[in-house]
């Protein structure tokens, strides 16, 4: 699988640490921003959606607000 997979995260967000998890069981290669670290990523997560949630998923461009397995894994095609 070649697609690209962004992960805008919290350290404290249960469901951001569930998503992570979920990608690394399933051997998914993605990258991850902390949000809380970096301003300039949190802003763009803003414009981006209106709102500042975590995570926010993105799947080769396509977004997700928030950890749902069962669209996270239809977006991934697996």
């Amino acid at each position: 699988m070649n697609k690209k997979v962004i992960i805008y995260s919290t350290p404290t967000c249960v469901y951001c640490r569930m998503a992570k998890d979920f990608l690394t069981d399933k051997n998914i290669p993605f990258t991850e921003y902390d949000l809380s670290k970096d301003i300039a990523k949190r802003e763009e997560v803003i414009k981006k959606t209106g709102q500042m949630a975590v995570p926010v998923i993105e799947v080769d461009g396509e977004t997700m607000i928030g950890f749902d397995e069962g669209q996270l894994s239809k977006m991934l095609g697996i």
